[in-house]
């Protein structure tokens, strides 16, 4: 059966667009989205958080230029009011932002560090079963000598919300290795209704937040706090680390880049492809220039510099050893 023959359920793409570095990283999405997915069935939204008192500023695109470009690759423009977090913890917006999202609706959200590599349609969503990125490194908990194991950690969560832990083991791991664990990055995560999953994000991430269990005392929450509520909400939904077949998202259709340093150090030559002929237009390369590691990585050649060092066959083995190599040669810059 061909895709045209298929019926394609509709769902919509969400990402953050924000003052500062992620106005440009939310152009860049459009642009590839829009290269990508030129007859996308559902909606694209930007969403962003509005000026108040959880801000000291004024938070959300006031580059009207880039506002017009966005809407110009077929993007709305989500104002959503920020009730939990804000200022204080800005990871907090992927959480609020989907209780402006239309209710009922399915939905993909995708972290705005992210290029789109192909059409989204072709990716087979279940959207009963949530899930979130797998490219992802042991960074939370972080063990103290004498303090308690992943096993005690995680256990404490699962029990706070009466969510059965043993199941969301994977067996086929050693006791009290991290990958044992449910843990996801959550630069991407979907579900068939954003209410559902947001209010329950926000519930258990603010429980977590002001009330973390007692094998968490030693435990830093911040960045992290996402990314520790995340997998107890996929668990809840019945979802889970094998929703979703590997080699679609972080893969052939979509890249979680996080910094263009590492776009360019370690990144599959079809990103790197993309990314040069978005940025090419004058009327793109007008808005993204004003960004410093655009300008130097994109335009004056810093990116082919980093991409030469390294051999996207034989990467190191850690995320913080490339980081640490483009450091030393001055190329690391966010």
């Amino acid at each position: 059966m061909t895709k045209t023959e298929q019926k394609i359920q509709p769902f919509n793409i969400v990402i953050i667009g924000q003052t500062n570095r992620l106005q440009y990283e939310a152009l860049l999405f459009a642009a590839s989205f829009n290269a990508t997915n030129p007859d996308f069935p559902g909606r694209f939204f930007v969403a962003m958080p509005q000026p108040g008192p959880l801000w000291q500023d004024d938070p959300s695109i006031s580059n009207t230029y880039i506002l017009e470009l966005l809407e110009e690759f077929g993007a709305e423009l989500l104002p959503f009011e920020n009730r939990y977090f804000g200022q204080s913890y800005p990871h907090g917006n992927k959480i609020e932002a989907l209780a402006a999202l239309p209710e009922g609706e399915p939905f993909v959200f995708f972290d705005t560090d992210t290029l789109i590599l192909d059409d989204l349609t072709e990716v087979p969503f279940d959207f009963d079963r949530p899930t979130a990125s797998l490219r992802v490194e042991g960074t939370w908990p972080k063990l103290e000598l004498y303090g308690p194991g992943y096993t005690e950690i995680w256990k404490s969560l699962y029990d706070r919300f009466g969510l059965d832990f043993e199941s969301s083991l994977d067996l086929s791991q050693p006791d009290e290795y991290w990958r044992r664990y449910l843990y996801f990055n959550a630069g991407f995560f979907y579900y068939k209704c954003p209410k559902i999953f947001g209010d329950l994000f926000a519930e258990f991430a603010l429980s977590i937040k002001t009330d973390p269990p007692a094998p968490l005392v030693c435990q830093s929450l911040n960045p992290w706090l996402d990314q520790v509520a995340l997998p107890l909400v996929i668990h809840a939904l019945g979802g889970g680390r094998d929703a979703l077949p590997k080699g679609y998202l972080d893969g052939d259709y979509s890249c979680h880049y996080r910094l263009l340093p590492m776009l360019y150090a370690r990144e599959s030559d079809r990103a790197v492809e993309l990314l040069e002929e978005i940025a090419a237009p004058n009327r793109i390369k007008k808005a993204l220039k004003q960004y410093e590691p655009i300008k130097r990585f994109v335009y004056q050649g810093k990116g082919d510099r980093a991409r030469n060092m390294f051999d996207r066959d034989d990467l190191p083995r850690r995320e913080q050893m490339i980081r640490q190599r483009l450091k030393k040669n001055g190329l690391w810059l966010r």
